[in-house]
């Protein structure tokens, strides 16, 4: 008989890690080559550039033209992107059976967003909840109630 293979996804808009779970008592393992980082940056150090100026429609003034997105949204958004593209792949190679998603708030409506729906069907659970900086032994009493580890 097959092992069932969770991966759990821990994330924020910034990093994220994968663990895998073989089964009841097995606990959980990092993933190797399964964490990405981005460091952290504000928005003026995405911007090089100042901001380009355009004349006003109404007289001689001009003015600083504000960016379409806010770049640091863009950077986290373009990470989760690629996130969900790794996850698809592994899932299509057959790295994973099951997937336990826990990330910040805003960065789980982004991944809910981005997976593809092969993806999706594997989502066991979900906790919005930015566990990002915690060892991974300490994991565990946050996922108790959502797999046996």
């Amino acid at each position: 008989m097959k092992k069932t293979v969770t991966w759990v996804l821990i994330a924020d808009g910034a990093q994220a890690r994968v663990l895998e779970n073989t089964g009841p008592g097995k606990g959980l393992q990092q993933v190797q080559g399964q964490d990405w980082a981005m460091p952290n940056m504000q928005a003026q150090d995405i911007q090089a550039d100042k901001p380009g100026r355009s004349f006003s429609s109404s007289g001689s003034g001009r003015s600083a033209m504000e960016p379409r997105t806010d770049p640091v949204e863009h950077r986290e958004t373009e990470f989760v992107k690629s996130l969900a593209t790794n996850l698809d792949r592994k899932l299509q190679d057959g790295a994973f059976d099951r997937l336990i998603i826990v990330a910040a708030p805003i960065a789980l409506g982004d991944i809910r967003k981005a997976i593809s729906p092969n993806v999706k069907k594997t989502v066991m659970a979900e906790l919005d909840k930015d566990l990002t900086n915690l060892p991974t032994a300490q994991l565990t009493q946050h996922l108790n109630g959502v797999i046996a580890l």
